[in-house]
């Protein structure tokens, strides 16, 4: 009786979020006083027992093909593995944070990241378009997560701990997710040059990634705009003359050499400092798992250091205090590259400078 009626909770709670979206709670208490369903003996199983079948039927009221399609689709028992507890769900918080599943034999068989993390774990279980995708939710026994609090630390982490423990679907699924990189050189008549080209194994580090030639493209023409840089000298115009923009006063000549490379290259130089800082000292500083802290991460001498978990009343205190919070973590091009496309894509991060 009391694993039966635990089930049906279960499957009625993640049918109520299927079909009547967007509730603050979902919790069996607040959902049934929301909607007006008479909650009697709470947590006694009679009591819950009735609520769940008072709410189960205003559901196939409300939208009885919606609930059908939920069953067959979500509660179908034949395309998820008979020992991952669904409960578990119920405990997952929609938050940023890096999710683990393991088979039925404990071994850990991918791991991933998110924003959401309930979410993106619904959507695995009800993956069915691709044939690793339906295979791989088919053998997850198990979900373990942690909580980030940041999107960067989600993202780093997830970097990290795929290289420890290498899971075989991470393996098979891998892929570039930063296929593209602004690089630099300096041409003959020594003008720094900017250009965007596909990563591969020999390049050299990127001034910055992108994840589409199209978002490279966009960001240039940005940048140009911005630090009045040259069509022609960063790689967007094949022309033997001036460019466009000095056409229309926008570029200052660089492209026929009226503007000096010394002028021209202090603004790239700018530029590249900018994305890369190689040589600063900071702490980047975001939400934390809960109100009571924030996440830090530490980056020293343009380097990745690691993360932790700042007490909240500790913000304001000396920077050297923070540093007891953080865990230090291995830095190599990936971690690298994370940054750098974080920092870029979210201009509006916190970077608090930090000399020691």
């Amino acid at each position: 009786m009391g694993y039966d009626y635990r089930k049906a909770h279960l499957c009625t709670v993640r049918a109520s979020r299927y079909v009547i979206p967007n509730h603050e709670s979902y919790s069996l208490g607040k959902l049934t006083k929301a909607l007006g369903i008479n909650l009697v003996d709470r947590h006694r199983a009679k009591g819950d027992a009735e609520a769940t079948a008072h709410l189960f039927t205003l559901l196939h009221q409300k939208d009885s093909k919606g609930l059908q399609t939920f069953i067959q689709e979500e509660v179908n028992p034949k395309i998820l593995h008979p020992n991952l507890d669904l409960e578990i769900l119920e405990e997952i918080p929609n938050k940023p944070g890096v999710y683990k599943f393991y088979n039925d034999t404990n071994q850990l068989i991918y791991i991933g990241k998110s924003k959401h993390i309930r979410k993106r774990i619904e959507q695995h279980l009800k993956n069915s378009k691709t044939l690793k995708g339906s295979i791989m939710r088919q053998e997850i026994a198990r979900i373990e997560f942690e909580l980030t609090g940041s999107e960067l630390i989600a993202l780093l982490f997830e970097s990290e701990l795929i290289k420890v423990h290498k899971p075989i679907y991470n393996r098979a699924l891998r892929k570039s997710t930063f296929a593209y990189g602004l690089f630099d050189y300096e041409d003959q008549a020594g003008y720094l040059q900017l250009y965007v080209d596909k990563i591969n194994k020999t390049s050299s580090a990127p001034i910055t990634t992108f994840t589409t030639k199209r978002e490279a493209n966009e960001y240039i023409f940005g940048l140009i705009e911005k630090h009045q840089l040259c069509h022609k000298l960063c790689s967007l115009e094949k022309t033997s003359s001036s460019c466009f923009g000095y056409q229309v006063r926008k570029c200052h000549g660089a492209c026929v050499g009226i503007e000096s490379p010394e002028s021209y290259n202090e603004r790239v130089s700018q530029l590249i400092n900018l994305l890369t800082f190689d040589d600063d000292n900071f702490f980047i500083v975001e939400n934390g798992r809960d109100k009571r802290e924030k996440s830090v991460i530490w980056i020293e001498n343009g380097s990745y250091r690691g993360f932790g978990f700042v007490p909240y009343y500790t913000i304001k205190q000396a920077h050297r205090n923070w540093l007891r919070y953080i865990e230090l973590h291995p830095e190599d091009k990936d971690a690298r590259t994370i940054l750098r496309y974080y920092l870029r894509k979210n201009s509006e991060t916190l970077k608090i400078p930090y000399s020691g």
